[in-house]
């Protein structure tokens, strides 16, 4: 067991699978890829301003944020977040983690994530009868699915608040320089942060893509990057054993030369399930290439276990899991004695907390897959926290820029993104 920042790693699920010797052998490949990230010589080298971040963000990026974040709880009931992928991911998976108290801040609606009509609908009709702002984040501004969106939303706050009220509700997150949202913003006057040119969009969550935004909601955005920061540190050496970002980097690639190529990240915790889904975006966009990278996948228990519980009992031994834990949830809510005659047969359990009982199914669930084949590593906290969100965080995308550097891939490009654009464009007829 290795803990660090208030996260812990064990590996005991692993042993039958991948013996110490195995990971040994790795350390010196693994900290020839942290030098390179140390030192800026690794394949994407120009993306990497994420690695050292969160020791960079200081008091003056925190107080432009909370000045945001007054503007709208002093005219908005609503602020609707436009972007896709990173530029919205991280925010939302942590906001879901993390929801702030009612009346703490501005509730965040979410739009632009993708083309379907329904969604977008949706959102009109959440506003309709609210005062809105809109925070727009692309680096570009020219992304389909946020821009046609961001055109609708932008209509809409003219129709309602004029030309000069709309500019005064709209927030953009984009380039320093460059690109059609940059230009737009400019001319129009409206507040703007900067996506810095060295983060990819994925690595962007303790950027400004996801501190203004969750600044407006009220999430408590100084403990999201002081756990950050802690973790930063664990992770700074060479080293293997002592390195959780290493150690669970070094774990699954050494799995996945085993055949092991598809990995289920598990969580108790429902208020999770969206940072496992930014989790899938760092983790796939960063390995999926060349023919090669692990799978990933998501499963949230004990739900998933009433319908995927079978696969992963006895599927293709094709799966690793890591358990993604907290161990306390909600500690005062516990099961309720019955004055009747119990007939559900559950008295054994009355005034159990359910974080226990969620607890043992966790640890049952784990000793159940590892007899099944299933090689399992669990990544724990005691309880779900600004700080311990934010370790989460820079552990995964330490992690994962060792990871494609092990499979001898650049970690943070993503070329493939493009295929299903071109042939949309051609398909749309879009000028050349």
């Amino acid at each position: 067991m290795l803990e660090a920042a208030g996260v812990s790693l064990d590996l005991a699920g692993t042993e039958a699978f991948l013996g110490r010797d195995r990971l040994e052998a790795l350390a010196p490949r693994v900290a020839e890829a942290a030098r390179s990230l140390a030192h800026g010589t690794c394949a994407g080298h120009e993306f990497l301003g994420w690695l050292d971040l969160p020791s960079r963000i200081g008091e003056p990026e925190f107080v432009a944020c909370d000045a945001a974040a007054a503007r709208a709880r002093a005219d908005a009931q609503a602020v609707v977040v436009v972007g896709i992928g990173g530029s919205y991911l991280g925010a939302r998976a942590v906001l879901d983690a993390l929801p702030p108290a009612p009346g703490v801040g501005v509730p965040l609606l979410f739009a632009g994530t993708g083309l379907c009509s329904a969604s977008l609908d949706g959102v009109l009709r959440a506003v309709a009868d609210r005062d809105f702002r809109v925070c727009v984040i692309s680096k570009s501004g020219t992304t389909v699915e946020p821009a046609v969106a961001f055109r609708v939303l932008r209509g809409l706050l003219r129709q309602r608040y004029g030309d000069k009220g709309a500019a005064a509700r709209i927030t953009a997150v984009t380039d320093a320089r460059r690109g059609a949202l940059r230009q737009l913003a400019d001319a129009e006057g409206w507040e703007t942060f900067v996506v810095p040119d060295d983060v990819g969009g994925r690595f962007s969550v303790l950027t400004p893509v996801g501190l203004v935004p969750l600044a407006m909601a009220g999430v408590d955005v100084r403990g999201l990057v002081a756990g950050a920061r802690a973790m930063q540190s664990a992770c700074a050496g060479e080293g293997l054993f002592d390195n959780p970002a290493h150690l669970y980097a070094a774990a699954r690639y050494a799995l996945c030369e085993q055949g092991f190529t598809t990995e289920v990240l598990s969580s108790f915790h429902s208020g999770l399930k969206t940072l496992q889904e930014w989790w899938k975006q760092l983790f796939g966009e960063s390995e999926g290439k060349q023919g090669r990278g692990i799978y990933p996948a998501s499963a949230v228990f004990t739900t998933d276990l009433h319908s995927l519980g079978q696969y992963l009992q006895e599927g293709r031994r094709n799966l690793q899991e890591t358990f993604l834990c907290a161990r306390s949830a909600v500690p005062g809510l516990v099961v309720p004695a019955d004055p009747g005659a119990d007939a559900d047969g559950l008295g054994y359990l009355a005034g159990r907390p359910f974080d226990e009982i969620n607890w043992t199914a966790f640890e049952a669930t784990r000793q159940a897959h590892i007899q099944g084949g299933v090689p399992c590593q669990a990544i724990g906290v005691d309880q779900v926290t600004p700080h311990t969100v934010g370790a989460l965080i820079y552990m995964f995308e330490k992690a994962i820029g060792i990871g494609g550097l092990l499979l001898g891939l650049n970690p943070f490009d993503q070329p493939g993104v493009e295929a299903y654009k071109l042939e949309m464009f051609r398909r749309l007829g879009r000028p050349a």
